[in-house]
Parts: structure tokens; C-alpha cells; sequence
């Protein structure tokens, strides 16, 4: 099997160069119109910051949104826009940054993303929702993993969404992409969540595309039978747009987590 073919996303999405400046821009535009408080430092790096961006009156509570990127790719400026639905429904949302591979290893940003997800609950009151993409799929379900949150922080999230997430790390290991990952088989034991728990009472559902590449579909499958949680395969839907519905207030995946 040609592992690198087979995480290869944006060779199989009609249009993929055109996905992120997109992003960008829709992000951009979304962060002035709602008055997003940016680059609020919740560690010591230049990428440890999170923009914050609040709904009008009191919050509901906390969302966090976590980029994917393969951990070695984008920042917080490129998703704005997908806090659309939650603010609309009166959520705060806060999208943190995060250090990249090879300049660390992948355990490291699950510290950060820890750190992160504690200064935005510090900063906003009541139940916390998590949801990531990709490799921020796998950093927010490892925030519900054993040990990774101190215990005041963990015991508010409520719901947990691994979007498309990469939840066995261990394939990797085998592409090209492990020369900047340098992920070893005790890494991938402890950073996988598919060989960890999750925290009890937390609702976990994965989204995934259906028309995403096998082995996504497969990571999917593989971290809804590991911790007996729901899936939901989004018929028609792909690695890059599968996200879309966090920009709609309207979708049924709103409507789930924010209502």
C-alpha cells in the first residue's frame, strides 16, 4: 500500500489550491464583522495565541475550534469564519494557534492545545464544546483523554466532535510526512486516542465525508468502535468542505452541539 498516496488529500479534492485562501479570506472577513479579540497569549511562543470572539450578551459557554494541517501546516487566521453557527447561537469561540513539526512533536502540541483550551475556559464561564479537523481531530480527542486537562477544566466539557480526525497515528509512521512528524511506536501508543479512554459522560460524536479518502473513513471508524461513541458520514462531503457546517447556524451539526 502507498501510504503517502493514501493520506493524500488535496490530490483527490477537485479545486484544492483554491480551499485555503479561501478560507482565509471568509475568515478574515468574519473576525472584523464579530469584533474577534486576537492574539490573546495563553503560552510563551510566537503561535501559542488564540482569537477569541465572543457572541452578543451573555455566553452560553465555550467552544473551541482546533485546526488541522497534519501538524504541520496553518494557523488560527485561517478558520474564523467556522465559529459562524456557534456565535449565532450565542457560544463564545476561541481558535488557538499552535506550534508546528518538526520544530516539536506531536505530544508537545497536545500540551499547548491543553493550555490553550485552560486560558480560554478562564476566560469564559459555563459547559465547553470541543471540535477539530484532521490532525485537530486527534488534539481534541486527546483532550479528553486521562491526564491531559487538569481536573477543573475537563469536568466542563461537555461534547466532543473528532471531525475527520487521525486517530491511530501509527500508519503515519510509514509516509514520507514522519520525517518532520518523527513519531516512534511509543509516541504513537500514547498520543493515539483509539489506545486511550475517554473522560466519562462527555458525548462524543465523529464527523466524517463520505467522500473522504478510505483511510479517513477508516480513522473514523476506528475511534467510533474504540470508544463505542456515534458517527456521522456526511453524504456528499469531502476532507475540505466536510467542515462547512460549523459556518452555517442553520446545519444539522449546529444545531447538535449549540442549540
Amino acid at each position: 500500500m502507498d501510504w503517502d498516496d493514501a493520506y493524500s488529500n488535496g490530490a483527490y479534492i477537485a479545486g484544492a489550491d483554491g480551499f485555503p485562501p479561501r478560507w482565509a479570506k471568509e475568515a478574515a472577513a468574519f473576525r472584523a464583522s464579530a469584533g474577534a479579540q486576537e492574539d490573546v497569549a495563553y503560552g510563551a511562543g510566537a503561535r501559542q495565541k488564540l482569537d477569541l470572539i465572543t457572541p452578543k450578551g451573555a455566553a452560553k459557554g465555550l467552544f473551541v475550534f482546533v485546526h488541522g494541517g497534519y501538524w504541520m501546516a496553518f494557523d488560527k487566521s485561517y478558520w474564523s469564519h467556522l465559529a459562524r453557527a456557534a456565535v449565532a447561537q450565542g457560544w463564545a469561540v476561541a481558535v488557538p494557534s499552535y506550534d508546528l513539526a518538526p520544530e516539536v512533536r506531536i505530544s508537545d502540541i497536545t500540551g499547548q492545545i491543553a493550555e490553550a483550551v485552560t486560558k480560554a475556559s478562564a476566560m469564559v464561564e459555563g459547559p465547553i464544546v470541543l471540535a477539530g479537523h484532521s490532525a485537530g481531530g486527534h488534539l481534541v480527542a486527546r483532550m479528553i483523554c486521562a491526564g491531559v486537562l487538569r481536573e477543573e477544566v475537563a469536568q466542563r466539557i461537555t461534547r466532543v466532535m473528532p471531525i475527520s480526525p487521525v486517530a491511530d497515528l501509527r500508519p503515519l509512521m510509514l509516509t514520507a510526512m514522519n520525517e518532520k512528524l518523527h513519531l516512534d511506536a511509543a509516541e504513537c501508543e500514547v498520543e493515539s486516542p483509539v489506545w486511550q479512554r475517554p473522560r466519562a459522560g462527555v458525548a462524543v460524536t465523529v464527523l466524517v465525508g463520505a467522500q473522504e479518502r478510505p483511510v479517513f473513513l477508516d480513522q473514523a471508524r476506528w475511534l467510533s468502535e474504540a470508544w463505542g461513541c456515534d458517527r456521522i458520514v456526511a453524504g456528499g462531503k469531502h476532507h475540505f468542505d466536510v467542515i462547512d457546517a460549523f459556518a452555517d447556524a442553520q446545519s444539522d451539526v449546529a444545531r447538535m452541539l449549540f442549540a
